[in-house]
């Protein structure tokens, strides 16, 4: 398949993550007001989409309690500057398990399982333009941590973010992700053009070898827009390869803390060197309102509660 370079594309900064890395640097935010500021001077380097975890304010820990979301929601729509708001849906599904030969009890530390609606509660009262769906269960990264989105926890949030018009951010780690996505749409969970994050060098899901890559590229429907990142030192060299390759670009400290040897980034430098290979390579940063009206999205305030 001949390469067909995107000329107008969007950043997309993933702001804060839920890695163990808010005690690697000071950029990392914890608090809603860190991360929705984070994410605001994102937004004004050039990233047209935030997408945001959130994190306990006090130890950093990964966390998904919808007040915290909510206020990093209604922080970041009150901001002056426009920007799309992605939240993740990945929380709730994880499994540490015990030993090789005692695999159960499951370690409580690390493991948190909940069932789709638990999942979807912030989404379903922030009303994001777009929040992910993880498509499939993989072993991640440290020892036996395996992250769990099965067929039928797929069909039921995938069915409730369609039903809520929250555009659904597929997020595929592997080539076989993609195979389910696909399913997804042809039964009519999500719609079609569906948006999809390749998700390289995500240990241990798709490696980020270009080879790889491209069987990813190749695999997504020409009719969706796609997007790719790569973790670390490779941040940056995947916002070149995805632009040649046709799709938009992720950075951020959910994936990267270095913008140099020696010199721990911000969200905003790390937004600006996106944008600055991207238009040095010829092609042109779009904002949120042309994200908007390419993916059919609708800028909402969250719902009000009683």
């Amino acid at each position: 398949m001949p390469l067909t370079m995107n000329k107008e594309v969007f950043i997309t900064c993933a702001v804060t993550g839920s890695g163990g890395t808010q005690d690697r640097s000071p950029h990392v935010p914890r608090s809603p007001e860190q991360i929705a500021s984070s994410a605001i001077d994102a937004a004004k380097a050039g990233a047209a989409v935030v997408h945001c975890h959130v994190r306990d304010p006090e130890t950093g820990a990964p966390a998904r309690d919808p007040a915290l979301y909510r206020e990093v929601t209604e922080r970041i729509r009150d901001a002056e500057v426009d920007v799309v708001l992605n939240l993740t849906a990945g929380m709730g599904g994880d499994i540490v398990f015990g030993s090789t030969e005692a695999p159960f009890p499951v370690k409580a530390i690390g493991t948190d399982m909940v069932g789709a609606s638990e999942r979807m509660a912030h989404v379903a009262q922030c009303l994001p333009e777009i929040c992910t769906l993880d498509c499939g269960t993989m072993n991640f990264a440290e020892a036996d941590y395996v992250m769990t989105n099965t067929p039928g926890m797929l069909r039921a949030m995938g069915g409730m973010m369609t039903a809520l018009g929250v555009k659904p951010e597929i997020e595929a780690f592997d080539t076989g992700h993609l195979w389910f996505a696909k399913h997804l749409v042809a039964e009519g969970v999500l719609t079609s053009p569906a948006l999809v994050q390749l998700c390289m060098g995500v240990p241990w899901g798709a490696p980020n070898d270009l080879n790889t890559f491209m069987a990813m590229v190749n695999a997504v429907p020409e009719e969706w827009t796609w997007s790719a990142f790569s973790l670390g030192r490779d941040q940056m060299p995947f916002v070149a390869a995805s632009v040649l390759a046709g799709g938009n670009v992720r950075v951020g400290l959910e994936d990267n803390l270095w913008l140099g040897k020696g010199q721990l980034a911000t969200n905003a430098q790390l937004v600006e060197r996106a944008a600055s290979i991207i238009e040095n390579m010829g092609a042109r940063v779009v904002g949120p309102e042309e994200v908007r009206a390419r993916l059919g999205l609708v800028k909402r305030a969250p719902k009000v509660m009683a």
